[in-house]
């Protein structure tokens, strides 16, 4: 048998050759091994040091490791959290040249620890909070994208501590199934199957002592459902406001950020009396903001300023009589985007005394305008309009901190 090592960066095969392709994954020697907790698992796992990477070797057939190698490839192109697929290595022999199974080289997540244990050590109530969040979080991510993993379990996800909370990652694709879009019905299923799993886990450290006697398996299993279903929801339904509210899609974007979601687009269009205005959102990618922003107005922004000036840009376009989403006879975005820059973000920019725009560049002079408005509107409880705001902006400007003494008097 030859052995061939499939990878995408021609850099990993040279990394993985001197590893014991010849010895069955169980009895590779304590040389090439690295001690790292991990979850149980129905296949051989081993942590291996590879030149300067650790990775996760994991032995199963040639077919599901092939088809896990680009499942995992394809959550990466789509901005999933999980682990980094690098090589599936087949035709392996040992030295009497009998078959031994192919495997799956993942890169390891630095900084990782299994979910299953987390929960085998002390942790306070927070904490507990802050793992559901996260794994809720990545469940949603998944099935946002058309994936149903089909496995979620504690040793099948990753944490890793991200500013203050944790942030999850998948580790296990073999299951997993990618659709165009889930139906409810899947999504029930996949999350069904988490809970079972969850809570069996839990049973099980719980029946070996080494669970925290302040966890009930059940409950925790349940309230990761609950999690997910509240996230679920605030991303995905459909919201009415009237066109005088327009600071109510603002507030529900903000929640969106919040959540951890970036908000792609918005799917926007006016009720048949023209009072009232339907608003979905998607979610996406980072980045994504700044390149839309660039091929729709020609404006070159940081992330956050332009995920904002899109939210104004498409809010104001829900307001015009030309714009129809999804009508070919309709004006094109890109139309409507020229025409925004032309009669609302230039005009207001230059409304601005010059003293100001000299010391912040005009994207992010909107951008503090429309959260100076999105104040205002807060407060009155109905929207200010753009002009109002520009000018109490102006009125109560003040040079950025930086641009201020904070020098201490001598003494």
């Amino acid at each position: 048998m030859v052995l061939q090592i499939s990878a995408t960066n021609p850099e990993h095969p040279t990394l993985l050759f001197d590893l014991p392709w010849d010895t069955p994954l169980e009895h590779w020697p304590e040389e090439h091994l690295v001690s790292l907790p991990r979850g149980i698992s129905r296949h051989v796992v081993r942590y291996a040091r590879a030149g300067d990477e650790v990775v996760a070797v994991k032995e199963l057939a040639a077919r599901p490791a092939l088809r896990e190698y680009e499942l995992l490839r394809v959550l990466d192109r789509v901005g999933i959290p999980g682990v980094d697929p690098l090589a599936v290595v087949t035709g392996r022999a040992d030295a009497a040249g009998d078959p031994l199974e192919p495997v799956l080289i993942t890169r390891h997540l630095t900084g990782s620890l299994p979910y299953r244990s987390m929960f085998e050590t002390t942790m306070r109530p927070s904490t507990m909070g802050r793992l559901m969040d996260a794994l809720a979080v990545l469940l949603v991510r998944l099935h946002l994208a058309g994936f149903a993993w089909g496995d979620c379990s504690l040793s099948n996800t990753l944490f890793r501590r991200d500013a203050g909370a944790f942030a999850a990652y998948l580790v296990d694709a073999e299951t997993g199934e990618m659709h165009e879009r889930l139906s409810d019905g899947q999504r029930t299923y996949d999350i069904d199957l988490a809970r079972v799993n969850i809570a069996g886990e839990l049973m099980d450290l719980e029946a070996s002592g080494a669970l925290h006697p302040s966890v009930d398996p059940i409950e925790f299993g349940t309230t990761i459902c609950a999690r997910y279903g509240d996230l679920w929801t605030e991303l995905t339904r459909q919201s009415v406001y009237p066109v005088d509210k327009r600071h109510y899609i603002d507030r529900r974007i903000r929640r969106l950020n919040d959540l951890g979601f970036d908000v792609a687009e918005m799917q926007i269009s006016q009720g048949n009396e023209g009072d009232t205005v339907t608003f979905v959102p998607k979610v996406v990618d980072a980045g994504h903001h700044q390149r839309q922003l660039l091929r729709l107005t020609g404006l070159d922004a940081e992330e956050n300023q332009a995920r904002r000036l899109l939210s104004d840009l498409e809010s104001w376009m829900a307001t015009q009589d030309d714009y129809t989403p999804g009508d070919p006879l309709g004006a094109r975005p890109e139309v409507l985007a020229h025409r925004w820059v032309r009669e609302v973000f230039r005009p207001t920019v230059r409304a601005v005394p010059l003293e100001i725009r000299k010391q912040l560049d005009a994207a992010q002079i909107f951008h503090e305008l429309l959260e100076h408005r999105w104040f205002l509107c807060d407060q009155a409880q109905h929207d200010v309009g753009l002009e109002t705001a520009t000018d109490d902006y102006v009125a109560n400007w003040r040079p950025p901190a930086a641009e201020q003494s904070t020098a201490a008097p001598a003494g």
